[in-house]
């Protein structure tokens, strides 16, 4: 079987869209389309980073601020899913 051509990214590639991503206020698929990549690739770029990073960050949080922080984090989500589908929609508010 042959092997499939694979992109190879460097660190400071990765780093740069990872930093747009989590600096910024636009989701893992914009940056993606934007650097040309796949948005699983970045969606995991930024898993991988935010795992790594965790360590640094969690220690300063209370358990109730970090469980706070996760929902505001799910809402956050939750409200540009619903964003982007009423712009995919037609809607316009």
């Amino acid at each position: 079987m042959p092997k499939h051509n694979q992109r190879r990214f460097t660190q400071e590639f990765k780093d740069e869209a990872v930093r747009m991503v989590l600096e910024g206020s636009r989701t893992v698929a914009e940056v993606a389309r934007e650097f040309g990549i796949h948005d699983t690739t970045l969606g995991n770029w930024v898993r991988v980073y935010k795992h790594q990073h965790d360590a640094e960050e969690t220690p300063s949080l209370s358990g109730p601020e970090r469980a706070r922080l996760r929902e505001l984090e799910r809402e956050n989500r939750e409200l540009r899913e619903k964003k982007a589908a009423a712009f995919f929609a037609g809607e316009t508010r």
